[in-house]
């Protein structure tokens, strides 16, 4: 039995599927290793695929919702220690994991089409299970193979397979290229639109000289604001606080009649503290609190008064400075705080204007200059892939050898893009006119030789159906040691393929549990053999209505289920016997495998 060694990602240890196409409700309960699923044509294993799509934040279709059913419903459990990067996804989600350690999610999707996304016990956006996904598992089904055929799909599976030799230099050229675009762009900009330019910074400079003249101050105009009430209102004011000083500290010329509040607390702690009973006495103390109090507040009323002037010389000033303040505010900004917030805008946008010889002189000198060290590491960036590209040809080319393609070989190639006129993207790199994309100057092909004598073509047109998949398997067999997930899923990649060759693929698929988690979606006994574990979708009708559930196969059933997939033999006892020595055979290819991996140790 094959069980990949210890990972600090987790693996999908069951998925349960509600409500989705022709599945009522089934649970997966899959191997960390390989498990298989099977069943006949129209069973539903591809809701099976359909679900982990679901669960990997893909499309959400309300077709999919079993008739009758309200909505379908998507869970997975994940057991293992969470890397980093996967915890911090759950942790800014607000997700927790269970008591176990297990990490839950959740996908649903309403008869209506509407869809909801739950991670850890927290509703999220979809996206998020996706990015989860992106680092948990992959997908790899026939759409799959389709788009590993187009150019840039291709040139992503060189730069997954070359890993640091080529993430490294890819990400200098792209910091460099930014740099680059933006001085670029900068420059188009300002030799094609020098005179609106120069139109744009007249009024910016006349904005700034009017703002410079009046020296606004942040926060001016309330502070003066607040000046005028007070200047306006002198004399109010000052009859407002004579008056208060007067019935707190008393009249100013010692009227026995008017002694203030101070004046009538003086005589009530005198009153107490001459008292025979001592809880009046007890009083006392807190009055001479309140004296200290009114001592404080009259003496402030009284520096209030001091400072108080009527000053109409004053008050005109302050206006005067005030209507320049506003001739401000109506042009550029609701108030001084966003004149100034106008006038640093300004300054800056004016600094990219400059549209005078000298300012662009400068400008070419710095993308020239940009461009220089852009071509130094567009062409370190081609000579990794360049040699990423053999290793990988030569890698994928043995591993079809094993798969009844012993005559093939898969050739690599890397070339540049041409640039061409008009391209705002091109550079001279070694004295050739390339292209300088987001990914690179570099276009990758991968090319099938059916034979050694024949002439290499592109995979779809030198490749049958069975060998394109075989082509396609291959190489994520050799990805598998570059992928980041642990969790790897095949839906039918061995369509078309039969005999000896598949055989092959089973134990390539074997192979690769080693390692990871594996899970395929197969019509084949030769792959079924080798799995862990064998799930089968089996269908019925009950009063008109079909539904599929999911089974775990023990060794028994998984005999009869091989011997179905043999032509339909599980009837016979030729069937039973054949089914009997295929898997016999692949366990004790499995065994061999795990011995030569542990002596390799």
């Amino acid at each position: 039995m094959s069980v990949p060694t210890a990972t600090v990602v987790p693996v999908l240890a069951e998925m349960r599927i509600q409500g989705l196409g022709v599945i009522e409700d089934a649970l997966l309960e899959l191997h960390p290793g390989f498990t298989v699923v099977t069943g006949e044509t129209g069973a539903g294993k591809t809701m099976v695929v359909t679900g982990l799509h679901l669960l990997s934040g893909g499309r959400a279709e309300a077709s999919k919702v079993r008739n009758g059913s309200g909505r379908a419903v998507v869970e997975g459990r994940f057991e293992g220690t969470l890397a980093e990067h996967v915890a911090r996804i759950v942790a800014d989600a607000g997700g927790e994991t269970d008591e176990d350690g297990s990490l839950i999610t959740m996908r649903s999707v309403n008869a209506d089409g509407r869809s909801r996304a739950h991670l850890g016990g927290r509703s999220v956006p979809v996206n998020v299970l996706s990015e989860l996904a992106d680092r948990l598992l992959a997908v790899h089904g026939q759409n799959d193979q389709l788009r590993l055929l187009r150019s840039a799909e291709q040139r992503d599976v060189l730069d997954r397979f070359a890993g640091e030799s080529v993430a490294g230099p890819l990400q200098r050229y792209r910091e460099v290229r930014e740099q680059w675009q933006s001085v670029v762009a900068e420059l188009t900009e300002r030799q094609t639109r020098s005179r609106e330019l120069a139109q744009q910074a007249d009024l910016l400079r006349h904005g700034l000289g009017e703002i410079e003249v009046v020296d606004p101050q942040a926060g001016e105009d309330a502070e003066l604001a607040e000046q005028i009430k007070r200047l306006a209102a002198a004399d109010e004011l000052r009859a407002a606080a004579n008056a208060a000083h007067e019935l707190v500290s008393g009249a100013a010329d010692g009227d026995p009649d008017s002694p203030g509040a101070l004046g009538l607390v003086g005589e009530a702690r005198r009153r107490l503290s001459g008292a025979e009973d001592s809880a009046l006495r007890d009083l006392e103390p807190r009055l001479a609190e309140a004296a200290v109090l009114l001592t404080d507040v009259g003496a402030e009323l009284g520096g209030y008064l001091d400072g108080l002037e009527a000053d109409p010389e004053r008050l005109e000033q302050v206006l005067a400075r005030q209507a320049d303040l506003k001739r401000l505010t109506r042009k550029y900004a609701a108030d001084i705080d966003g004149v100034l917030a106008w006038a640093e805008d300004a300054r800056a946008r004016l600094s990219t204007m400059d549209t005078s010889e000298e300012a662009l002189a400068e400008l070419a000198a710095r993308r020239d200059e940009l461009a220089a060290g852009l071509a130094e590491h567009a062409e370190a960036l081609s000579t990794a892939r360049g040699q990423a590209a053999a290793e990988l040809a030569e890698a994928v080319t043995a591993e079809l050898a094993g798969l009844a393609m012993g005559q093939a070989e898969i050739d690599v190639t890397v070339r540049r893009r041409a640039g061409e006129a008009g391209d705002q993207r091109a550079l001279r790199v070694g004295g050739e006119l390339v292209h300088a994309g987001g990914s690179g100057i570099d276009e990758v092909e991968l090319l099938l030789r059916a034979h050694s004598a024949a002439p290499p073509l592109p995979v779809h047109k030198a490749a049958s159906g069975g060998e394109l998949s075989r082509v396609m398997l291959a190489i994520e067999v050799v990805l598998a040691g570059a992928d980041t997930v642990q969790t790897l899923v095949f839906d039918e990649v061995d369509a078309g393929v039969g005999g000896r060759a598949a055989v092959e693929i089973g134990r390539r698929l074997a192979r690769l549990a080693r390692s990871h988690q594996v899970l395929v979606v197969t019509h084949l006994p030769q792959v079924a053999a080798f799995a862990d574990r064998h799930l089968v979708v089996d269908k019925g009708t009950a009063e008109g209505v079909t539904r599929s559930g999911v089974k775990t196969l023990e060794q028994s059933e998984r005999v009869l289920e091989l011997a179905r997939m043999l032509a339909g033999m599980d009837g016979t006892e030729t069937g039973r016997a054949h089914a009997e020595e295929l898997l016999a055979a692949a366990e004790a290819d499995k065994a061999t495998g795990a011995r030569k991996k542990k002596r390799k140790k």
